[in-house]
């Protein structure tokens, strides 16, 4: 199934039709509650959209700009410039063993991460920022509320083909982290920093990833299945959350990996030991109460409890009281 994030169905709707975005979540909020809650808020925007007579799927096949590129698709293609690449590394589960890269492409629409697999991965090696990059027999998952694109050894990968013509990029403006008190966020803010104080801290919870790509997989009976690397001898991941309060509000910040790690002030083996231990951490957890911390990162609307929580990218666990006064100063 094709995802389109709601945030995007806003906005065709919005261009197509000259109404507001206010006005749009007012009718996705009536359809909402006319379904009593048989619908999610994404499917009542597609309600709606039909409904004005607003087509969100316009070209699902053929050559795609970036940002037309939806989760669940296959078959993709695309050309644009390599942007960024990152690491090419090998890989093993108790099925096979392969290499993994991935790079970051680009055109004059967006960016979007492309992983490619076995013999494909080795071409990245040559790659260099600037280069123009056409794609075909793509598929495209979600991982972690971000799009990607996968190439395996039956999709074709050509480095500066001679017919394609993409123009320079211009460099994006980095999104600007922006200070907000917690009862101003909304789901649109993708780059905030907050300050607060730490009211409640939760264990690391762990989850079984593959130790090749990183996702989450399945256990049964012992044994552990990654969807896209069969049988694996599963690596372990974790996550932590903290309640933070601002005076104008609360809310929940979810911090992964290296985040948790830096909230703890431990490393991957010391967060290891404590799942079977949790006292371990009991020091660090008491510690972090009624501190005040300086966090960043993006909102998001957790769906299954229906509020907004903070992705945490970074945390200061020190913030410096002369420039955060100055900041108040500033608000």
């Amino acid at each position: 199934m094709l995802k389109i994030p709601y945030t995007d169905i806003l906005q065709k709707i919005s261009e197509k039709t000259g109404i507001s975005d206010a006005a749009i979540e007012q009718k996705i909020s009536e359809k909402l509650r006319v379904l009593s809650g048989l619908i999610s808020k994404e499917g009542a925007a597609h309600i709606i959209a039909n409904e004005l007579g607003v087509p969100l799927f316009e070209k699902v096949s053929g050559r795609l700009q970036v940002k037309n590129i939806l989760a669940g698709m296959r078959s993709v293609e695309t050309v644009g410039r390599v942007v960024q690449v990152y690491e090419v590394r090998d890989f093993q589960t108790e099925q096979r063993t392969g290499t993994v890269g991935s790079f970051m492409l680009g055109d004059e629409t967006g960016t979007i991460r492309i992983v490619c697999w076995g013999d494909l991965a080795q071409t990245l090696k040559q790659f260099k920022q600037g280069d123009i990059i056409k794609l075909r027999g793509g598929y495209v998952r979600e991982n972690q509320g971000r799009k990607e694109v996968h190439l395996n050894d039956k999709s074709v990968l050509v480095v500066n083909p001679k017919d394609e013509q993409v123009p320079e990029l211009v460099p994006r403006a980095v999104i600007p982290i922006v200070r907000k008190q917690i009862k101003a966020l909304s789901e649109a803010d993708q780059s905030v920093e907050l300050l607060g104080t730490i009211v409640q801290v939760t264990d690391p919870r762990f989850y079984e990833v593959c130790p090749s790509c990183n996702r989450r997989v399945l256990g049964n009976l012992g044994a552990y299945t990654c969807s896209q690397h069969g049988a694996v001898t599963p690596d372990y991941s974790y996550v932590s959350n903290v309640i933070l309060d601002d005076g104008t509000d609360t809310i929940r910040a979810v911090f992964f990996r290296e985040q948790v790690e830096s909230l703890f002030k431990k490393s991957k083996q010391e967060l290891l030991a404590s799942r079977d231990q949790p006292d371990l951490l009991a020091t660090q957890k008491n510690e972090l109460l009624g501190k005040i911390v300086k966090i960043a990162g993006r909102v998001n609307k957790n769906a299954m409890f229906e509020r907004l929580e903070v992705i945490t990218r970074t945390i200061d666990l020190e913030p410096n009281p002369e420039e955060e006064l100055a900041k108040m100063e500033k608000t």
